[in-house]
This record gives C-alpha cells, structure tokens and sequence, in this order.
C-alpha cells in the first residue's frame, strides 16, 4: 500500500513541477515588467529637469524587460534614452541607442516598431546635413507605413506624422519645394479630429514653408494661431517656435521682437533641456541680429557662443560625435558576421542535409532494387505455379475429353450393334411374314393380321427406344442439329442420326425399311435444308456437329 502511495505523490510531482515552474516564471516575469513599467513612468515624469537621471531609470528598465522576455518594450525603452540623448544633442549615443534597438526587432516581425526606428535615424541623420542617408531611412520608414495602410493593419491617418518629418528634413535640408509636397500630403491624410497627430505640429511646418516662400506676414498669423496650444500641451517645442518667430520678425527687420522670441527660445531650452542643438543656430540668428543694430561687442559674443556651442555638437572633434562621423557602424558590422556566421550554418546544413538525402536515396534506391528482386522471384514464381496448375488443368480436360470421347464411342458402338440388331430382327421378321402368308393355309387370316400388327408396333417401339439411347449418348448433337435446323423433319433427323452413327445407305433403308433410293432423296432433302454446297461432304459435315 505504501509502496501505491510512494507511486502516485511520484506521478503527481512529475505532473505538478512543470505547471508550478511555469505559472513561478510567469508570476516573477509579470512582477519585473511591473518593476520595468514604474521605472518608465518615472524617468518620463523627470526627462525634461533631469535628463541624466531619466537616462539612468530608463537603462534600468530596458534590462529590467530584456530579463522578463518582453522585447518590445525593452525596444520602446531604448528609443525613450535615444531620444533624450538626442533633445540634448548628444547624438552619437542616440545614434547607437537606435541602432540597438533596430537589433533587438530583427527577429520580432512588428514593422510598426521598425518603421519608429527608421525615421528617427533619418533625422539623426540630418542633423549632419547627410541627405541621402536621411532620406533613404525616412523613406523606408514611409514605405513600411504605407505597407500596413494597404493591408488594413493601419489606417490612412498614420501616414501623417512620417510625411512630416520627410517634411521637416526636407526644409531643414533647404529643398523647400519638396518640403512643401510633403506637406500637402500631411493635410491630405489628416482627420478631422487629429487622431494620431495634431494640426499644430503639421501648422507649425507650414510656418516655416511660408517663411522660406516670402510670405512672413502670413507665417506669422499661423505662427500665433499655434502657439497657445504648444504653451499649454507641448512647452519643450516652443524652444522651436519661439526660433521660427524670432526668425521671421529678423527677416522684416523688427530686432527688437527678434530679439524677444530668441531669448524665450534659449530660456525654454534652458528649462527643459529641450532642442539644446537649436541654441547654437539661436545665438547665430542673435549674431546677426546685433550687427543689425550695430551692438558689435553683443554681436562677438554671441557669435562665439555659437560656435563653441557647434563645435560641441557637430564638430568632428567633439568626442560625442566622431564615433558617428566615423560611421563605425557596430550594427551593420554586427550584422554582416552574423550573416556570414548563418551562411557558414546554412552551408553546413546544407552539406549534412546533402549527406543524410545521399543516404536516403541510397536505402531508397537498395529498397526498391531489394523490393524488385522480391517481386520478380515472387511474380516468376505465381507464373510458374499457375502455368503448372493450366498444364494440369488442361491434362484433367483432355484426359475428361478422351474419357468422354470413349465412351462417346462406346455407347455409339453399342447403338450400332443395337441398330444392326434390330435390322438382323426386322430381316427375320419379315421372313416369318413371307413364310406365315405363302405355306400353311390353314392358318386364320385374322390371326396372321394380329402378329403382322404386333411386328410393325414392336418396330415403332424398337425404333422410339432406339432414339431415347442416340439422344442420350449424343445430347449436344442432337441440340445443335434441332437448334441450328429446326426445319428438319423427323425422318430427317433420323436419317442425321444413322449419318452420325457411320451407318451406309443400305444399312439405314433396312433400318428404315425404306429402299436405298428413298434414302439418297433424304440425304438429298438433308443437305437442301442445310444449304450445303455440293463440295461439302455430307457425313463430314454432321460428324463436326
């Protein structure tokens, strides 16, 4: 009993493990995605006052989610630290973050994540004024985008925001009639009621397309439209907003509104530590506006704050950005060995998969031969015991034929002498007549009819016997003769009979009690009634009956 006990807490303990393994992982994965999703939220809240800080949380829940297996928002986390580095202009590192992530989603087959990686190395890519390496990301992403728009995985709507960093990289690249097609496109797929995308951020591109077309005083009026909603919703771009306006009133001379809209661009900068790599294009703008005014020592300082300020941030000598200049490219370095580490695989794969299939053709092809021989000793061997069993066969049927035919023979030898002996009977009959009527003349005629009857009804009988026995013996004959010649009468069949029986002319006619002529008129009416040529030999004729 206790040994029964031992048995089933055993089998029950196998069963039991893997679920309660599994459900362990779980619980513990769903606990340190928790963990990973506090930190996200926090290093979201502080991003704008402290980056660093927010760049720390935000690499702690990216490891967090890597252990947890949840490689999407490890992903998310990635791009959330690439893009703090690049509000701060530190773009080689935003570079390198965005590159890791675009790894990490090689094996995930979720394009709207790739597309997300894409752009945004598009437009770290223009900050360098690297056009063809910008556009072509930007464009890839557009293109995956448009993908899911004909496959109904997204709609139209999520176009918008990637034709508008075409756009914006576009006017920043200086190709404003590009620019301003793409945003044609924008206000295309935009809804009505923004979903996905705000107007004001598309409006606040055509600001700038305006400016660059020479209608400041319209730039302007759009300028204003938007910029409470980005006071309220959006602070950190006003560091943009605030540079565009300041711009425009520099165009058409007002330095003093100029001047205004700048500072409020470096304090908001300043603030959030927000679009940092704008402020050395602020100071240049201020630069050129205190030459404007003549304030030339303003003018100097400025202008060096600028290029301290573009050295940091774009200089190959800045030690956050040469790595990137150098495009070392770790990612595609990274990729190319491991493509030709799998084609190595994929080689050797190949080479085994060629062995294992040279092996199966092989015992395939043995099989098959082995299968064939079988096949031929066992169809040679059924051929030969069915050609011996017809051999036999046919032994059995001619020996049953010849037996048949014996006795075929026999019996008709014995009609024969029966027919002899009836004709020998019928001759001595016939003498007694003669005799009966030509001597004794005593003897009563009445009586003499009485025996003559009885000799004539004996014959008939004799004759009715006669026919039973030949019928008997010769029962196909008789059938094929009345089948095939129904119209032959009853003293031709008889005569066929006799014929059949090898008896002569003379032989039938004392039979019959007929004269030989009167059986050459049968034989004669026989052969008409058969349609016999006159070539055709009569007896041979009915024997091969």
């Amino acid at each position: 009993m206790n040994a029964i006990l031992k048995t089933i807490v055993s089998v029950l303990l196998v069963s039991i493990t893997p679920i309660v393994y599994a459900s362990t992982t779980f619980i513990q994965n769903d606990s340190i995605r928790q963990k990973a999703k506090y930190l996200s939220n926090k290093a979201n809240e502080i991003r704008h006052k402290y980056p660093d800080s927010s760049l720390v949380l935000f690499q702690k829940s990216y490891e967090e989610l890597l252990k947890s297996g949840d490689t999407i928002e490890a992903v998310k986390a990635l791009m959330s630290k690439a893009d703090i580095f690049e509000n701060n202009a530190n773009y080689s590192k935003s570079y390198d973050a965005y590159w890791n992530a675009l790894m990490l989603t090689d094996n995930l087959d979720n394009k709207t994540i790739k597309s997300l990686i894409y752009h945004r190395l598009g437009r770290v890519y223009s900050y360098y004024k690297r056009e063809d390496e910008a556009l072509k990301y930007l464009n890839k992403a557009l293109e995956i985008q448009k993908e899911l728009v004909k496959k109904e995985v997204v709609n139209k709507s999520f176009l918008v925001p990637y034709y508008y960093f075409i756009t914006s990289t576009n006017r920043e690249l200086g190709n404003v009639e590009i620019a301003k097609k793409y945003l044609d496109s924008c206000y295309m797929f935009l809804p009505k009621d923004d979903t996905g995308f705000n107007r004001e951020s598309i409006d606040f591109e055509k600001v700038f397309v305006l400016s660059e077309m020479q209608q400041p005083e319209k730039a302007l009026e759009v300028a204003h439209q938007i910029l409470p909603h980005f006071e309220k919703n959006n602070r950190p771009y006003l560091v943009l907003i605030y540079k565009q306006i300041g711009d425009i009133h520099l165009k058409m001379d007002n330095l003093n509104e100029g001047e205004l809209y700048y500072n409020k661009a470096l304090e908001i900068s300043k603030e959030y530590n927000s679009h940092i790599d704008f402020t050395p294009l602020v100071y240049e703008k201020l630069t050129e506006l205190f030459l404007k005014k003549n304030n030339y020592p303003k003018a100097f300082e400025n202008l060096k704050i600028a290029k301290e300020l573009d050295r940091k941030f774009f200089d190959s000598r800045s030690s956050n950005n040469q790595s990137l200049l150098e495009i070392k490219d770790s990612y595609r370095l990274e990729k190319q060995r491991q493509e030709q580490q799998i084609q190595k695989q994929y080689l050797k794969q190949l080479e085994q998969e060629e062995k294992i299939g040279n092996l199966q053709r092989i015992i395939l092809l043995v099989s098959v031969i082995f299968i064939a021989i079988i096949a031929f000793v066992y169809v040679k061997h059924l051929r030969a015991k069915h050609k011996a069993e017809k051999v036999l066969i046919r032994k059995n049927q001619e020996l049953e034929n010849k037996k048949t035919q014996e006795l075929l023979e026999l019996k008709n030898k014995e009609l024969a002498a029966s027919a002899l002996q009836l004709i020998e009977k019928d001759e001595f009959l016939r003498t007694l007549k003669d005799k009966v009527r030509g001597k004794d003349e005593k003897i009563k005629v009445h009586e003499v009819n009485k025996v003559l009857r009885s000799i004539s009804v004996s014959n008939n009988q004799n004759w009715e016997e006669f026919k039973l026995r030949f019928v008997d013996v010769n029962k196909d004959f008789y059938n094929k003769v009345f089948e095939k010649y129904p119209n032959l009468s009853q003293g031709d069949q008889k005569i066929c009979a006799l014929i059949k029986l090898n008896f002569s002319s003379k032989e039938m006619a004392r039979l019959l009690g007929i004269s030989v002529e009167s059986v050459h008129t049968s034989r004669h009416r026989i052969r008409k009634k058969m349609n016999l040529p006159r070539s055709v030999n009569l007896e041979d004729f009915i024997n091969s009956l």
